[in-house]
């Protein structure tokens, strides 16, 4: 079947007189349209007869043909030609002029869809943008257009500047657009003006400078003097919010003009004039932070005084907390039904509440005077007769409340340069600390007060209630236990609450059960238990409730409950709880979370209650340990109930059998946890392990001896490690001719490192202390199962360790293992370079506690080794002099000392031998001993390498550990050295002693600390990058030392963070040039520092200026620092979200460009396309962070972003997951 034909065919349908064939003839087109964008391609006819058929059906009488073809005019718009393109919004565009009013709602409907669905990429959005701003804009300026033609108009028009900025910027538009849209600023409909101010603020980034210049010369600030019309100072402050949302940078130099009109106009008693103004300042406060600081006392006051605003309401306002918190609810009930349609004056008092809160979330400088100014006032306001301004109170609290939880150490800002009254409270002539914890705790009782009457009244509805307990959790996660006087009301509360239907009200019930969590975790049991019998009955009823999320949450307050009562010696209600929990374990009906939360529930009895529990029958194991289903809670409880009660064998040995056959089990799901869980039972039996134990449960490990798995391998190890320990004589057997010769193969893997091969380590050391004959087979086993290995599959160094650590541990087969192994090492073997390595890698794990001084020759062959071919043998080496040196300090350590001060061949591998010595030497040990080696290690380092530099400078800050107060002020005396390479080694050693921390030596340091990080600043580029390095060190080790510092070091550091030029230069690779920069590893370690700093000084940053520092990182060439950026980008919607959400639209841009992914060309290799990849999915989990706390409307480019994130293909699945 043709193209044409099928065209032909729906048209005839579009023609049909019945409405439901024009109907499903637009949708079949539809259709057609998105399976293939090709329908119309190549023949023009067929394109403009289908064409016009759907703008034909855009005039039908019928609105579902109507809104269908508008919807298929979306589609076509994509794939249709220049010509079509322009008749299409020709027309249009004369559907909207017309005097149809109908007509011209979907006229002004379908040119939204055509803007709206147009890609953003390729040449048809330009010629469209072309053909249809000028005519928006003509038609703008006609006086004949009817308001609401005008409205749709400048609607299209914003559309248009939201998705195609670079379309729309150009200079030579005709009509101009502002020229053309300010007038309408004037226009006698409010509609319009509201949507005139929108349009011609998103025109302004786009527009010359000089406009907004001649702006507001001659419009805002005329109309912002006190003397100017009503209507027009409205107009004006409107679209001064207006361009503080859309251009900030545009009217933040100039508010020193325009703040103090719009704090003038807030006092006048036209009320959409204050809430105009109000919004205002709102929107400067979030968008212009670092110019509005000078008028924000001004500004706290202004929402101060309007939050107050109520003139319907004739209560005396100092008594009217006092009103509202009486427990007698008549004068409330009388308030309550008090209604007037025609009073906005709410709508003031949410817009003040609306700037406090930005105030309060992004000025935590301010919090000492935001408690003293702002805080009583909200707290007056709990009770506001308008639930939407009441609850925009409480959120505005909380605001402040969980800036208070984050912020609460950050020095305060002078209270007179802020404060409303400007008056400081003195004791005695001395000014009085004050600190934002004090001040909140100091209002606890009149907050409580206010808030706890609103959650007593009859009249509040469930939503509010809800809210209201939030709040209290916020403020006991500040404050905990701070409700202790009020605890008969807070229950009596929570009592009524729970109380009420839960099919009606339960997300009501969950708040208020999860706030009695909190609150029973927070405060002490003499504060509620004179309370608590009273609303036991309403908590046990929860528990029987079918709504799964309350039972849940009942379930999880009778957690906190029980733990902070313990230990509970009686009551009926611990009998109830566990006969409704067992019967819901018993239960295979129950809900999933509700049976892990009864798990839970279970072990807290166990635990807390043990004496009442223990005379039960025990059936609730019988239903917890059940081998099918979801068992990670009930694995959590047993850990508990193992670990904190003392259980009969009875119980371990069931509960023993129950994790045996969970580990036989397919997949890693919970491993971790099962072996956690037996270790805590093997650990419950002490010494009296039944004696058929551990042969059981190494028959079970051994599918977990392999290095399929590194981590189930260690925890493995462990166990049988706790066997060998506690039942020696029953498990060592089974070890013996079990798993012995698999760990053989796993002690010489090169996959086992770090924390698994300590399990490797402890399990030698309980296998030759469980039998005394083992050791000696042990040794020869280890050398002959690494040298059949594969060399790929040999760690050398991991045998050498184990076989260290069996000598260690027995003794007696030390003699003849350095025997064995010291004749490897004689100038007359003729043993392999596998054997040599291995020989010299023992002698110094055995050197490191034997005294190797009688057998000099075994240190000498190791020092002849420093010249060996192979650079294994010379690592080795250096490794065996460093260890055995440590055996015997003062007889081998000079030597090492000599040939680093005479032998510049073998310098470096002395200093790593040096090294090993600092390393494992005690702190006694090297004391003595430090002297000896400062000098040399000083001397030598100056004009090396920078490998030499870097193990000199770690043996240096090594020892100046040992005295800081002798070494630290002789590294301070080099700071200033000329040569750059004793700076860079002063900065390094420097860097190493922030790993100890001892207040003794953070005395000595915090002294002299800001002297080494000034290099920060260093003229020479590898001593800056060396001192940032220490920097960012010291941020994660020691920020207590620089918090206060932070001033000085963070413009500096700023610096770093910027793309240097004179550091790029071009290298030329045969027939191509590659750029490299020299800056990059400075300033991604600058990166670096200033997440580190994000993560422990917060409260010292301005996050206004570190955002803007971030911002510019998300645009750098390097995928490294985008990645960084974004990473800090996650973390600042977590802990600044205000303050990052005035921002999106900023970030935007960034984020779209790394979203794009790389360039394919000929060129492209495979690491390209994967390292994309990667930037990829950290930006996409950078997008979703910020989509959480990004405010519907206020960011339109990055929501749309969002959006079609969402959409995508590619990331779409990605997107829902994260």
């Amino acid at each position: 079947m043709t193209k044409a034909y099928v065209m032909n065919g729906l048209v005839e349908k579009m023609q049909s007189p019945d409405q439901d064939f024009r109907y499903m003839g637009l949708n079949d087109l539809l259709l057609e349209i998105k399976q293939d964008q090709n329908s119309l391609m190549g023949d023009e006819s067929m394109e403009n007869k289908v064409l016009k058929q759907v703008l034909t059906l855009v005039e039908d009488k019928i609105s579902e043909v109507k809104n269908q073809a508008v919807k298929t005019l979306g589609q076509l718009i994509k794939i249709i030609r220049e010509p079509q393109m322009v008749l299409v919004v020709d027309k249009l565009i004369d559907y909207s002029s017309s005097k149809d009013e109908e007509l011209r709602d979907i006229a002004g409907l379908a040119l939204k869809t055509i803007t709206a669905e147009l890609p953003q990429e390729g040449k048809i959005a330009a010629k469209a943008c072309e053909k249809l701003t000028p005519k928006l804009l003509t038609q703008l300026s006609s006086p004949s257009i009817p308001p609401e033609t005008l409205i749709e108009t400048l609607a299209i028009l914003s559309i248009l500047i939201v998705r195609f900025p670079a379309y729309l910027a150009d200079p030579n538009l005709a009509p101009a657009p502002l020229t053309v849209i300010t007038p309408l600023l004037s226009h006698p409909r409010t509609a319009v003006r509201k949507r005139a101010i929108t349009t011609l603020a998103q025109f302004l980034p786009l527009s010359q400078p000089q406009y907004f210049t001649d702006l507001l010369k001659t419009l805002i600030i005329p109309n912002l003097v006190p003397a100017a019309d009503i209507d027009k100072q409205r107009t004006i402050v409107q679209l001064v919010a207006a361009v503080a949302r859309h251009s900030p940078h545009q009217i933040a130099p100039v508010l020193n003009e325009v703040v103090p009109g719009i704090i003038k106009a807030v006092s006048k008693e036209d009320e959409e004039l204050r809430e105009s103004g109000l919004q205002a300042l709102d929107a400067l406060v979030l968008r212009c932070p670092t110019e509005i600081t000078p008028f924000l006392g001004n500004i706290i006051q202004a929402g101060a005084n309007s939050i107050k605003y109520d003139p319907n309401y004739a209560g005396n306002e100092d008594d009217e907390d006092e009103e509202m918190a009486d427990e007698d609810d008549d004068d409330d009930a009388e308030l309550d039904d008090y209604s007037d349609d025609e009073d906005t004056s709410y709508k003031i008092r949410r817009s003040a509440t609306k700037l406090l809160a930005a105030v309060i979330g992004t000025r935590p400088e301010l919090l000492v005077a935001l408690y003293k100014d702002v805080s009583p006032v909200l707290i007056s306001r709990f009770g506001d007769r308008e639930e939407t301004v009441r609850l925009e109170v409480w959120a505005t609290y909380s605001i402040l409340l969980n800036q208070t939880k984050v912020y609460a150490g950050v020095p305060q800002a002078k209270d007179a340069e802020y404060s409303i009254g400007g008056k400081r409270k003195r004791a005695e002539g001395m000014d009085v600390e004050e600190t934002p914890l004090t001040l909140l705790h100091r209002q606890v009782p009149s907050l409580a007060k206010s808030l706890l009457s609103q959650l007593r009244s009859s009249k509040t509805s469930p939503a509010t209630l809800q809210a209201g307990f939030s709040l209290l959790n916020s403020l006991l996660s500040v404050l905990p236990g701070c409700l202790s006087s009020q605890a008969s009301q807070v229950i009596s509360n929570a009592k009524t609450v729970l109380s009420h239907s839960s099919t009606s009200a339960a997300n009501l019930q969950v708040s208020c059960l999860t706030f009695l969590g909190v609150f029973f975790a927070t405060h002490s049991p003499p504060v509620f238990s004179a309370s608590l019998d009273s609303i036991l009955p309403q908590l046990l009823k929860s528990l029987t409730e079918r709504h799964p999320k309350i039972t849940s949450e009942a379930y999880r307050t009778f957690s906190s409950l029980l733990a902070t009562l313990k230990p509970v010696k009686g009551g009926d209600w611990v009998d109830r709880v566990y006969t409704e929990s067992v019967s819901r374990l018993v239960n295979h009906d129950t809900d999933a979370e509700v049976r892990a939360c009864a798990e839970t529930v279970i072990g807290d009895l166990w635990i807390s209650a043990t004496d009442l529990v223990k005379t039960k029958d025990r059936k609730e194991w019988d239903a917890m340990c059940r081998t099918s289903g979801r068992t990670e809670g009930a694995i959590g409880v047993v850990t508990r109930v193992a670990r904190d009660v003392d259980m009969d064998h009875a119980w371990l040995n069931g509960c023993i059998d129950w994790t045996l056959n969970l580990l036989k089990r397919s997949g890693r799901s919970g491993k971790n946890d099962l072996f956690v869980c037996l270790d805590a039972l093997l650990r419950s039996y002490g010494q009296s392990i039944p004696a058929d134990l551990p042969e059981n449960i190494i028959s079970h490990l051994t599918p977990y001896i392999t290095t399929a798995d590194i981590s189930l391998l260690a925890h493995a190890l462990n166990i049988v490690s706790l066997l060998l320990q506690i039942s020696p004589t029953a498990t060592f057997p089974g070890v013996e001719h079990g798993i012995l010769k698999d760990v053989y193969v796993i002690a010489h893997s090169p996959l086992v490192a770090g924390v698994p091969f300590e399990s490797v380590l402890d399990f030698f050391a309980a296998l030759v202390q469980a039998d005394m004959q083992i050791a000696t087979h042990v040794v020869p086993n280890l050398v002959i199962s690494v040298d059949k290995a594969p060399k790929a599959e040999a760690s050398y160094s991991n045998v050498a360790r184990c076989i260290g650590q069996v000598a260690k541990c027995q003794q007696t087969v030390a003699a003849g293992t350095i025997a064995e192994f010291a004749k490897h090492l004689k100038p007359s073997s003729k043993a392999k370079s596998t054997q040599v390595v291995l020989s010299l890698l023992v002698m110094g794990e055995v050197g490191r506690f034997i005294d190797f001084s009688p057998q000099q020759d075994i240190f000498n062959a190791a020092i002849d080794r420093f010249g060996a071919e192979q650079e294994e043998i010379r690592t080795a080496a250096a490794f065996a002099a460093g260890n055995i040196a440590v055996g015997n300090l003062h007889h081998f350590l000079p030597v090492i000392v000599k040939i680093i001060e005479h032998d510049p061949a073998k310098r470096l591998l002395s200093l790593h031998a040096l090294k090993e010595v600092v390393t494992h030497c005690s702190h006694g040990q090297l004391e003595n001993v430090a002297d000896v080696l400062w000098a040399p290690l000083f001397q030598n380092s100056e004009d090396s390498e920078e490998i030499t530099r870097n193990v000199a400078a770690a043996c240096l800050g090594k020892v100046a550990m040992t005295v800081p107060s002798r070494y630290l002020p002789q590294l301070h005396e080099r700071i200033k050295d000329e040569s750059p390479a004793a700076r860079a080694t002063v900065i390094s050693a420097i860097r190493y002693t922030f790993a100890e921390s001892t207040r003794a030596y953070d005395e000595v340091l915090g002294s002299v600390i800001m002297d080494f990080l000034s290099l920060i600043a260093d003229n020479d580029l590898t001593v800056r990058r060396l001192a940032l390095s220490a920097l960012n060190s010291a941020a994660r080790t020691k920020p207590h030392l620089i918090r206060d510092h932070l001033p000085a070091i963070l413009p500096v550091l700023y610096t770093e963070t910027v793309i240097k030029p004179e550091l790029i230069r071009t290298v030329q690779m045969g027939p191509w040039t590659h750029k490299v920069d020299d800056g990059l590893e400075a300033r991604k370690t600058a990166y670096e520092t200033l997440y580190t700093l994000l993560e422990t000084c917060l409260t010292k940053l301005d996050l206004h200026e570190f955002l803007g520092h971030v911002l510019s990182g998300l645009s750098d060439e390097s995928d490294e620092v985008k990645v960084i950026c974004h990473m800090m980008l996650f973390r600042l919607s977590q802990l600044a979200p205000t303050a990052i959400s005035q921002r999106l639209d900023d970030i935007t841009p960034a984020l779209e460009k790394s979203m794009k992914g790389a360039t394919v060309t000929k060129d492209t290799v495979k690491q390209d396309l994967e390292r994309a990849g990667e930037l990829q999915r950290s930006t996409l989990r950078a997008i979703v962070a910020l989509s959480r706390v990004s405010q519907p409307g206020a960011s339109p480019k990055f929501d749309a972003f969002v959006e079609a994130t969402r959409r995508s293909s590619e990331w779409s699945h990605e997107f829902k997951e994260l």
